[in-house]
């Protein structure tokens, strides 16, 4: 059985409020640094859009979280896609606490693909497609040090 993608990351200092306690705008950073992670593995890196005058636009961002993180802590992150539309697709991202397994938050993450120089909404090409579809499974990145 294959697991989604993995980003393993550990919390920093200038992350957290004055409790130590991640700051909850900071989740939406630590899920966009997961996502450009997963479009390394998945679709060959970011510009492997823009060499196609394509680009991504978030058009939503739902975080629910079930419990907090601190200060030097390591998060798992693990991203998959949930849903692919006609212009759009979804990305989930499940964080949790890499020790003990506790989770901290779920992410969705709505996409839209344009037209890098219009921003005009384009259908998902097939292989893009494919390529969202199938991930990158198995692959585990450690940024925690």
């Amino acid at each position: 059985m294959t697991t989604p993608f993995t980003l393993m990351l550990r919390v920093r200092y200038g992350e957290c409020d004055a409790q130590q306690v991640v700051f909850n705008p900071r989740y939406a950073d630590y899920v966009d640094i997961a996502v450009t992670e997963f479009y390394r593995y998945a679709l060959g890196g970011y510009q492997s859009l823009v060499d196609r005058s394509l680009e991504s636009q978030v058009v939503k961002l739902d975080i629910q979280w079930q419990s907090s993180a601190r200060f030097d802590d390591v998060l798992k992150l693990q991203v998959e896609t949930t849903h692919i539309g006609t212009t759009s697709y979804t990305l989930k991202v499940d964080i949790s606490h890499q020790d003990h397994g506790q989770k901290i938050a779920v992410a969705e993450v709505v996409y839209v693909l344009v037209d890098a120089e219009e921003f005009k909404k384009l259908p998902i090409p097939d292989d893009i497609r494919q390529q969202l579809l199938i991930g990158a499974p198995d692959i585990k990145v450690n940024q925690a040090g």
